[in-house]
């Protein structure tokens, strides 16, 4: 349970908040690359920590984000002309670049100079992994940019989707920490009834009240979850927290598969993008029939938002209550929706005053405790170290038995850092 105060601490992220603030010091994966084609094209909406950006190609390839409200009068820069490295505001012909600086005010006499005095807010970018990245912190403090190891392999070898979810982005990340939902929200109705098949089903409805273990590590925190599933056998899902919003998804013990994530990037505070990255470190996701329209990466959009899936609170996210009685333990079709539909369930903002936590909530105490002392941190003056060592998102996820009494951070460690290059 948090007290009112710090809830709001918590899950607020707009200019001058201080969780905010931390986020700012982040490069955020805003845009996936393909929503701005080509040199030239139509720029594209954005918004970021309660800010509403626009973001255009440039001629030369490179991606612009600026303030959508243009300086002179506030018009949408959404509609403005994309042209020779600029975007123009198509009110009265004001052209900016990358950096928010205008260069061309044609509706002022040529021998103004007033055009040098007026700067919109812009925002610095880099593209990988085909996603653009934006920076929005101070200047001064810009990290590199972070190499996730989805963003190191060849295109082949990975997909990446996004959509928008209607919370605010704390309770996603409660969602992707917490393993002991696994065993319901995502589980079969046979899995309950003693006639499921599939192995990783079986281990997770063998023991529905995982004991969990949570270490702090450099990159955030490192969240075992023990299930007994054999005589003095423990099967460990362990699943890194990295900051300042992502996770990797355990999976089957010796199992060769692509890894998959998800993070959660603030939209503002009562909606956030969920990214959805999957990749294999040498094999080509067609071997595994990845794809964008294949299970996490299958969402069917609203036909007038393609942000915005179609099962949604307005239909109930389509749940099928004869399918809820014979086949899913939800009745809701695709295990992304589920979990975005349980998480909007309890309110843009969940009142976190009224929450009664147990001992499966071990990881969520502990994630809010670090994103709110950091933050605090901040505050005083102490930059946070994950956000200037980006080599620490390339993590993986580790699922694997071991005998009773193993130390699941000595397994863990290393089979969760091989991914570093």
């Amino acid at each position: 349970m948090l007290t009112a105060a710090d809830n709001e601490y918590l899950c607020r992220v707009g200019p001058g908040t201080p969780m905010g603030t931390l986020m700012r010091r982040f490069w955020m994966p805003a845009i996936i690359s393909s929503e701005l084609p080509e040199p030239d094209c139509a720029p594209v909406r954005v918004r970021l920590l309660n800010e509403d950006l626009v973001a255009w190609r440039n001629t030369d390839g490179s991606v612009g984000v600026m303030q959508n409200s243009c300086p002179h009068r506030g018009a949408s820069l959404f509609f403005g002309r994309n042209e020779e490295n600029g975007l123009r505001c198509v009110y009265h012909g004001w052209k900016f670049d990358n950096e928010g600086q205008c260069v061309d005010m044609p509706n002022e006499p040529a021998e103004s100079n007033f055009k040098h005095k007026i700067k919109a807010a812009a925002y610095p970018t880099e593209e990988a992994g085909g996603v653009v990245w934006i920076y929005m912190g101070p200047l001064e403090a810009k990290p590199t940019l972070p190499r996730p190891e989805w963003t190191l392999v060849p295109a082949n070898q990975r997909v990446v989707t996004h959509y928008i979810q209607e919370n605010n982005f704390v309770q996603g990340i409660e969602g992707g920490i917490d393993s002991s939902h696994v065993s319901f929200l995502h589980s079969t109705v046979a899995s309950h009834r003693g006639g499921e098949t599939d192995s990783y089903r079986v281990m997770m409805a063998s023991d529905k009240a995982p004991e969990f273990r949570v270490a702090e590590t450099d990159f955030g925190l490192m969240i075992g979850a023990r299930r007994r599933v054999e005589e003095k056998r423990d099967y460990w899902r362990v699943t890194p927290f990295s900051l300042p919003f992502y996770t990797v998804i355990p999976g089957t013990p010796n199992v060769d598969r692509p890894f998959s994530g998800h993070g959660w990037v603030p939209i503002d505070d009562e909606n956030c993008w969920l990214i959805t990255y999957s990749w294999h470190p040498s094999r080509p996701m067609s071997d595994f029939g990845v794809n964008p329209g294949h299970n996490a990466h299958y969402v069917p959009k609203q036909e007038n938002d393609k942000h915005r899936p179609r099962q949604s609170r307005e239909n109930d996210y389509e749940i099928d209550r004869e399918d809820q009685k014979n086949k899913t333990y939800t009745g809701i079709t695709n295990g992304s929706i589920q979990d975005r539909g349980i998480q909007e369930t309890m309110g843009a903002i969940y009142n976190r005053t009224v929450e009664h936590l147990g001992s499966a909530d071990t990881a969520i105490i502990m994630m809010r405790r670090l994103l709110m002392r950091l933050a605090r941190d901040l505050q005083a003056g102490r930059e946070p170290y994950a956000a200037t060592h980006g080599e620490l998102l390339t993590v993986r996820s580790a699922g694997f038995l071991a005998d009773e009494g193993a130390s699941f951070v000595e397994l863990a460690d290393p089979i969760i850092r091989a991914g570093a290059r």
